[in-house]
């Protein structure tokens, strides 16, 4: 595309440079997608405010173009690349190695939040580059439109604010960096450019401000991080949100004897099955649940417990769905000990959000295919080792009973001496002529030629729950005995109240 026109002296009065601001602003407005505001290039604005068409030709007019401003990259035209003749990669221009146009992000990040916009498909979303209107936008989506127009300080061409912080944020990210010395860098910034624009704090402070006791107060006990706005970001970014697919339109099922992903598995087969109205988008989320306790002190004689509850989207092809950018911190639960069974307390604000997701469903913008749909989530499994499968479970993993498997067929002997019980049925997993089945003694001083217990169904682990006497959830109720009705099971788990949980193999 000619640009000479660009350094054309008279402005004003040379149809070459009136013919060359048509052609770019005819270029700029096909790229806006509709929006009636784009960056101004002109010398004073360098693409750091976002006027409509006709205030962006006036500045051309009047101020001229940057002349700088060769690559039209944010107004339609492709970034060109720059080639090593001694190297045959090919490496980006670093003129433009951190530009970062924050304007398609905010735009699915407005179609997502915001979705009663995108109820009709037929109309076109508006965009994030357009003013918004102060009765329907939150006051935090504004913020980031102000942060996103304004520059890091007066002058700067590359940067706006939110640009770089987020430069920083992905930096923090990949280097590994503690909250303690990306904190120390925010300072020195701050210190060496005073005019720019930045925040003081990576945290804010865990304790409330408490001018009447020398105690600090914490602020919270439980921290909750909702789960709906997570997996709405997911669908916001159109390469993840086709992912968030792949489980269906491009797993391989050439082989159905390989398990090379949990949609291979048995129960992800019969929950298909048993909800196909779930399982008709590929787009409604499988989650795992991965919880477990740890002591977040270098000394284990100081006695604190901290309880992660993280879940796991395994929509996504397995070389990504457990990576840790995916894993999602739903519950972080502090306190002097275990929460033990008292942990359904927590879990009942993440309970909630499933239930939703499951019976109503949740408006979400897919960036993929430009519509929005009710995304529908279910928990699939819980990843834990054995004592946090007993707390969550509501099974004792501990005692005569202790394998959840066997059940109350569980085969158990009394050490004497060693006051505890050992477990010693396992033979009867074997294959039925097994040499092992008759070895005497190597195990107990008896042949086992048994079955295995029968696997249970979700109806077996009901009519047993309904056994159940009444249990209460407080940090002051004294440990109940269990009757022998009741089995191992300590509670009726939160997870039960889940319409499909019930049905999966415990």
């Amino acid at each position: 595309m000619d640009k000479s026109w660009m350094n054309l002296p008279n402005r004003l009065r040379s149809p070459a440079y009136a013919e060359g601001v048509n052609t770019f602003l005819n270029l700029a407005q096909n790229h806006s997608r509709g929006s009636d505001r784009i960056r101004c290039p002109c010398r004073a604005c360098c693409n750091t405010l976002f006027l409509t068409i006709f205030d962006v030709e006036t500045h051309l007019f009047m101020k001229g173009i940057n002349p700088n401003y060769t690559q039209w990259i944010f107004h339609g035209e492709e970034e060109t690349r720059n080639f090593n003749d001694d190297d045959d990669d090919s490496v980006a221009d670093s003129s433009n190695e951190y530009i970062d146009d924050m304007d398609h992000m905010l735009d699915d990040i407005r179609a997502g939040t915001f979705v009663d916009h995108a109820q009709d498909h037929s109309n076109p979303l508006p965009t994030a580059k357009s003013i918004p209107d102060p009765d329907i936008l939150s006051s935090s989506f504004e913020q980031l439109l102000e942060d996103a127009r304004r520059p890091l300080f007066p002058g700067c061409t590359k940067f706006s604010k939110l640009s770089f912080i987020v430069k920083l944020l992905h930096i923090k990210t990949l280097g590994g960096w503690s909250i303690k010395s990306f904190d120390m860098l925010l300072n020195l910034l701050r210190t060496a450019f005073p005019d720019a624009e930045l925040p003081h704090s990576y945290e804010e402070s865990r304790w409330v401000p408490n001018t009447h006791n020398a105690r600090p107060i914490p602020q919270k006990v439980l921290r909750h991080f909702p789960l709906k706005p997570r997996l709405q970001r997911l669908f916001m970014t159109a390469n993840i949100a086709r992912d968030m697919r792949w489980h269906k339109e491009q797993r391989p099922t050439d082989d159905g004897e390989s398990m090379r992903h949990p949609a291979d598995a048995e129960s992800w087969k019969r929950f298909d099955e048993d909800y196909s109205w779930f399982a008709q988008d590929a787009r409604n989320v499988r989650l795992g649940l991965a919880s477990d306790g740890f002591n977040p002190f270098n000394n284990m004689a100081k006695p604190y417990s901290i309880w992660l509850v993280i879940l796991v989207p395994y929509n996504l092809p397995p070389w990504l769905c457990m990576k840790d950018q995916f894993f999602m911190t739903s519950l972080i639960i502090p306190g002097p000990k275990s929460a033990g069974n008292d942990i359904d307390v927590y879990l009942q604000p993440l309970v909630n959000e499933l239930l939703e997701f499951w019976e109503q469903g949740v408006p979400t913008y897919d960036a993929s295919t430009k519509e929005t749909f009710m995304l529908h989530a279910a928990l699939m499994w819980t990843i834990n080792d054995f004592p946090a499968y007993g707390i969550l479970s509501g099974w004792s993993t501990k005692g005569r009973l202790a394998c959840p498997t066997c059940n109350e067929a569980t085969d158990a002997n009394w050490l004497k001496y060693g006051r505890k019980h050992c477990y010693m049925g396992h033979r009867r997993f074997l294959p039925p002529h097994h040499m092992w089945r008759k070895r005497k003694n190597d195990f107990n001083g008896k042949e086992d030629h048994r079955m295995p217990p029968r696997v249970l169904e979700g109806s077996d682990i009901e009519a047993q729950l309904l056994m159940l006497g009444d249990v209460q959830f407080s940090k002051s109720h004294q440990k109940r005995k269990r009757t022998v009705e009741e089995l191992n099971w300590t509670k009726y788990s939160i997870f039960f109240k889940l319409p499909y949980w019930i049905t999966l193999r415990l």
